[in-house]
């Protein structure tokens, strides 16, 4: 059995295993149970009863968040002509065409959000391998290859989040900060819930949420119900 750290120990007396917590509740708590000196990430986890093996299982998607992450994000557009500037515009971090593509060949990541247009997704598919693995590959899922390039910019700007099932069926995400008020805390979980609940896939029978917990940086998990 790993062992915990003391200051874990000590957060995780304060929650009651074996309760299922209301929102309010949850984040009340949450807020309690962190214990680091930084303003730690909040983050909501949802067991769901999916196979994700399964195409049509497969959830995955993008919103922004109504309070934002509180995380900044530096936003990379793979773009040329006119939607080159227009990325400038909107605040992109980082603007270019093939040679950025070059550059990311060349192991340059200095970003947390690669969006791109259509037409340059030929040559950004080379990257695959590369980008892949990362999780920084374009989709036109999340919204992040698309020709709208400035609201693809903003969007992520305010708080946008991606989410997606893994492979044993759980989907994991931000949801702000501890040092976010707790309303906020409650309608960004509330907002990501109804969006993962109206994404039931048709197979599935029976009960599809197994369980959603709450937990920050760290700090133990919270069921919430």
């Amino acid at each position: 059995m790993a062992k915990v750290g003391k200051k874990y120990s000590e957060a995780a007396k304060l929650v009651d295993r074996s309760k299922v917590y209301t929102i309010e509740e949850a984040v009340a708590l949450v807020k309690k149970t962190s214990y680091e000196k930084f303003d730690a990430s909040v983050e909501a986890s949802f067991r769901l009863n999916v196979d994700p093996r399964h195409a049509d299982q497969q959830i995955r998607g993008a919103m922004v968040l109504p309070h934002g992450t509180g995380r900044t994000q530096k936003v990379c557009v793979i773009a040329n002509g006119p939607k080159e500037q227009e990325a400038i515009d909107a605040g992109a971090d980082f603007v270019g065409g093939k040679e950025l593509i070059e550059k990311i060949g060349k192991g340059w990541f200095e970003f947390d959000v690669l969006i791109a247009i259509p037409a340059m997704m030929g040559e950004l598919g080379k990257l695959g391998r590369v980008l892949g693995p990362k999780g920084l590959m374009p989709n036109p899922k999340t919204g992040t290859v698309t020709m709208d390039i400035a609201k693809a910019v903003e969007d992520v700007k305010k708080g946008k989040i991606e989410y997606r099932v893994d492979k044993e069926g759980n989907i994991n995400v931000l949801i702000g900060k501890v040092s976010f008020d707790e309303d906020k805390l409650a309608e960004n979980f509330q907002a990501i819930n109804d969006v993962i609940m109206r994404a039931r896939p048709a197979a599935v029978k029976g009960i599809y949420l197994k369980g959603a917990t709450l937990s920050s940086t760290m700090g133990p998990g919270i069921k919430v119900a």
